[in-house]
């Protein structure tokens, strides 16, 4: 039996990173096939998590750069394939998996989440085709959101360009790998904020597009965070994500659907050419109805016109009867004049001097009368007007500041004759007015009260002429 003391004593980290490196050397490299449980990323960007099946588990963790390139997002309940190399934490003496690369097992796996989440929003509400609304006609600013170096851009440009040039706006953004799903939904969120008024135009419908690729390289189409930002915008967004057998949960989201990022050019605006020709065509028709309508008016007052009387005719009776009027008009004005006179002849014979003596004087004494009455009427209303003359004197005496003035009050005016309501307007040596209830007087400023006096001046300059002074 060997003696205690002839074992090699080890401290506790010696043992603990001999451990390491023996566990590292024989397991450099390892694919382990679990599934993923208590996934949280850390605020430094690494990624821990555990990989468990139905016996055991095993710590895992995924550092930031690695972590970063990852094609879709590590969530509780998928499993995975991690790949890395087994190592130890001798800290807490736990050992685990330092992931390398990590993809779904299979995608079947991925498939199976993608119908998850589907019938999860599905049931939100998000995907109802009443939310959906019309996009513009011809709008005239397009927003895209989708990477700048990508040939998705370069192709919704030149086919904008073809069919009807419009004012582009790019938002660009990755569209695949970590962070992808956030700063797309970032950038859709921050076109619906932007303001008509604003420097940058508000777009009239968003284009969100990516190229084609695999269900992992779509995956940020697929995220929660992408199809609520959809879902909730206020501008109209056409989904241009892959190939036409391509589907993600955003194309459900989206009020259109575009099988290519061209073909979500081609949805966006129609042709400017047909619209020429379709506007010629209609001015086209309407020149031609507009002349078939003249005609139709022209033949309809012709035939009307062949139902008329001649004009000859209108005018003949009326002719005939304007004859016989101005035969009559002579006998007629000749029995006027008579019938006036035959009048008058009988008023003179009635107007004798004693009825003109009476009604002179009945004039007379009518025009005293009015005479009497109006002197005392003048009178009244000129002591009702005096009346109201003194009174509104009294008014004003008692509203005018020089009732306050004989209380032994002044007010002080400057140069310009304008009255000085606060000290702070006062200076030294100022020349100001003040003005009292019996007259005005100069007056020189000479500073605050409590101010040190002045030095005492001499005494001949006294028997100089004096000026007021108002402290």
């Amino acid at each position: 039996m060997t003696s205690p003391g002839n074992i090699h004593e080890y401290t506790v980290s010696e043992l603990s990173f001999a451990l390491k490196r023996t566990v590292e050397g024989e397991y450099a490299l390892v694919r382990v096939r679990g599934e993923l449980s208590g996934v949280k990323r850390h605020s430094s960007g690494h990624l821990y998590c555990t990989l468990k099946d139905e016996k055991a588990a095993l710590d895992g963790v995924c550092w930031r750069s690695i972590a970063a390139r990852l094609p879709f997002k590590p969530e509780d309940g998928l499993e995975v394939v991690a790949t890395g190399k087994l190592s130890t934490y001798p800290a807490r003496s736990k050992y685990q998996l330092v992931i390398e690369q990590m993809e779904p097992a299979g995608a079947g796996a991925l498939m199976a989440l993608l119908e998850e989440r589907k019938k999860k929003l599905a049931a939100e509400g998000l995907f109802d085709p009443a939310r959906k609304r019309p996009l513009p006609f011809l709008p005239e600013v397009i927003g895209v959101v989708t990477s700048p170096t990508g040939a998705v851009i370069r192709d919704i440009l030149h086919r904008l360009a073809d069919r009807f040039p419009r004012h582009v706006l790019l938002w660009p953004v990755p569209v695949q790998g970590e962070g992808a799903a956030e700063k797309i939904a970032a950038a859709i969120a921050g076109f619906n904020r932007l303001a008509d008024e604003e420097r940058i135009p508000r777009p009239d419908v968003m284009i969100v597009a990516r190229g084609g690729g695999s269900i992992e390289d779509l995956w940020a189409f697929n995220e929660e965070v992408v199809v609520r930002a959809v879902a909730d915008s206020r501008i109209p967004v056409i989904s241009a994500v892959g190939h036409e057998t391509d589907t993600t949960l955003i194309d459900h989201a989206a009020d259109r659907r575009a099988p290519t990022p061209t073909a979500a050019a081609e949805i966006a605006v129609p042709v400017r050419g047909e619209l020429l020709a379709r506007l010629a065509e209609l001015d086209s028709r309407r020149l031609n109805a507009w002349a078939r309508l003249s005609e139709r008016r022209r033949e309809r007052v012709a035939h009307l016109a062949r139902a008329l009387p001649r004009p000859r005719d209108l005018v003949g009776l009326a002719r005939q009867r304007l004859d016989d009027l101005g035969t009559r008009l002579p006998q007629a004005l000749r029995a006027h004049v008579r019938a006036e006179e035959s009048r008058l002849l009988r008023l003179s014979g009635a107007l004798t001097p004693h009825r003109l003596r009476q009604h002179v004087l009945f004039e007379r004494r009518r025009a005293g009368d009015l005479a009497r009455r109006l002197t005392p009427a003048m009178r009244q209303r000129l002591a009702d007007s005096r009346g109201r003359v003194e009174a509104a004197g009294r008014l004003l005496e008692s509203m005018s500041y020089r009732a306050v003035l004989a209380r032994g009050y002044a007010v002080l005016r400057d140069d310009a004759g304008q009255p000085v309501t606060r000290a702070a307007a006062l200076t030294a040596g100022m020349h100001v007015t003040a003005e009292l209830v019996d007259g005005r007087k100069g007056l020189v400023v000479e500073g605050t009260p409590g101010a040190r006096p002045p030095r005492r001046r001499d005494t001949r300059a006294a028997e100089a002429p004096k000026q007021q002074r108002l402290f």
